[in-house]
């Protein structure tokens, strides 16, 4: 049943969403490669709470659309293996599949693969197969019905070509220019749109920029980028944006609409992740994004985007440790940092998740005593926890929370981190007996030694 508390935060969500689509929309991200899972009903309860009028997410999974169902939410949904739907009866399958959510769970766009166009830079048939596999299930859809809902392919910077210095300078890559130009044909034939991703530490190194204002929207910036028309520069998000609108205008398409499908600040693994950048990047950023402007190359059109993400991904790969924190939400529910999500810049704190329990207030350290004189075994344990069935460590990689740790600190904390993300089981505090659970919290300085939450929701992805 809905009660009164839940019915007002969807009529206010609904509202919400109605008055900010004229000025543009900040939705989130939400992701579940994470060793403690939050459950559905809780993220859509923290959407509604926070009246984020758009998520979306990385599955099609029943259980995730029945928790949006009628939420007021609208949702993006994803199918990462496009084979799934790459000829006409595989995407007639897919549509008829979930027919009973398409309109229930209020989905608005479905996403196809994951950097289609990256992975096929140098094979024009993976190309073609994206591209193919957008045409067949946007017509799936249409002749359901729910044309409504519209197909596309996410889209990292690195499709452009390099070495530009102003936005009027973007091309996209000569490898993907024909295929590419036949899936923004697909844009403007269905009224579906561009999504593009836009992290700033990333689009600052692709740059070659090396002055850190560029990456906030706080006018502070002392790099300063002036093109033609009078267009002026001064962050990388408005940069990259106008960069992929001359790009698909030069490639044919200059009325298809952009959204930022991806948009973050990571708060550890790397020298400038931390929760005080986070959270001045997003100060500036969620405002601009509302005001109504646009951007110098699109003014006045609204813009759209996905704040990613709703909390970190312990499981993601961590051949970039930062990839691993993009959360704004621990994974205990409550925010990290000062965020809001209407873009109407006040300094307040999101309202945290309900309904989470943390585990005991145990660690698990490394037994400093028998460990000894056989660093050897030490460093064969070290590696075990941070392996690929262990904790996460991108916290002590250079310039992480826990990097100034000294290398026994290291162990503990590495140990600690398996222990909890295997739910405090003592047989993973085991270490062929240099591990020891104790009940007095070892962290210091900017380092935290976690204490994780109680098992969640761990089904993973199921398209």
């Amino acid at each position: 049943m809905i009660t009164n508390l839940h019915f007002a935060a969807i009529f206010f969500t609904v509202i919400g969403n109605i008055i900010v689509e004229a000025e543009g929309t900040i939705g989130i991200n939400w992701g579940r490669q994470n060793a403690q899972r939050l459950v559905p009903s809780m993220v859509v309860d923290v959407l509604l709470q926070n009246q984020v009028p758009a998520a979306r997410v990385y599955s099609t999974q029943e259980d995730v659309l029945e928790a949006f169902a009628w939420s007021g939410i609208n949702l993006t949904v994803t199918i990462f293996d496009i084979t799934k739907v790459s000829n006409e009866n595989d995407s007639q399958a897919w549509v008829q599949n979930r027919i009973h959510w398409l309109d229930d769970a209020s989905i608005r766009h479905v996403y196809l693969g994951n950097h289609a166009f990256i992975k096929g830079i140098n094979n024009s048939t993976i190309q073609t197969m994206a591209v193919e596999a957008v045409r067949n299930l946007q017509a799936a859809l249409d002749d359901a019905g729910h044309g409504d809902i519209k197909v596309t392919l996410p889209s990292p910077i690195q499709i452009l070509k390099g070495n530009i210095t102003k936005p009027s300078e973007a091309e996209l890559k000569d490898s993907i220019r024909d295929e590419f130009g036949r899936f923004l044909k697909l844009l403007q034939e269905s009224g579906a749109h561009l999504a593009i991703e836009l992290f700033p530490i990333d689009i600052m190194l692709w740059l070659g920029i090396d002055d850190p204002s560029f990456a906030y929207a706080d006018g502070r910036s002392t790099h300063v980028v002036t093109d033609v028309h009078g267009a002026v520069y001064t962050n990388v998000f408005e940069f990259a944006h106008d960069a992929f609108a001359w790009a698909i205008e030069k490639a044919g398409a200059p009325d298809v609409e952009i959204v930022v499908s991806h948009i973050g600040w990571p708060t550890d693994g790397y020298s400038s992740a931390s929760v005080a950048n986070a959270e001045r990047f997003y100060k500036t950023l969620l405002p601009l994004v509302t005001s109504g402007r646009g951007t110098p190359k699109r003014p006045g059109k609204p813009i759209k985007i996905f704040v990613h993400a709703l909390t970190d991904e312990n499981k993601n790969p961590d051949t970039i440790p930062y990839g691993r924190h993009w959360g704004i939400y621990r994974s205990n529910g409550e925010p990290k940092y000062r965020i809001d999500l209407t873009g109407q810049g006040r300094d307040i704190f999101p309202v945290n998740a309900r309904g989470i329990m943390r585990m005991p207030q145990r660690w698990c350290m490394l037994d400093h005593e028998k460990a000894a004189g056989d660093r050897t075994k030490v460093q064969v344990q070290y590696e075990k926890a941070c392996g690929p069935k262990g904790g996460d460590c991108t916290s002590l990689a250079p310039g992480g929370s826990c990097s100034s740790l000294d290398d026994m600190e290291k162990v503990s904390y590495a140990f600690n981190m398996n222990f909890q993300s295997h739910f405090q089981d003592e047989g993973q505090c085991w270490y062929e007996g240099l591990g020891k659970v104790v009940t007095e919290d070892p962290s210091r300085g900017t380092c935290v030694f976690p204490v994780e939450v109680v098992k969640g929701q761990q089904d993973n992805f199921k398209n």
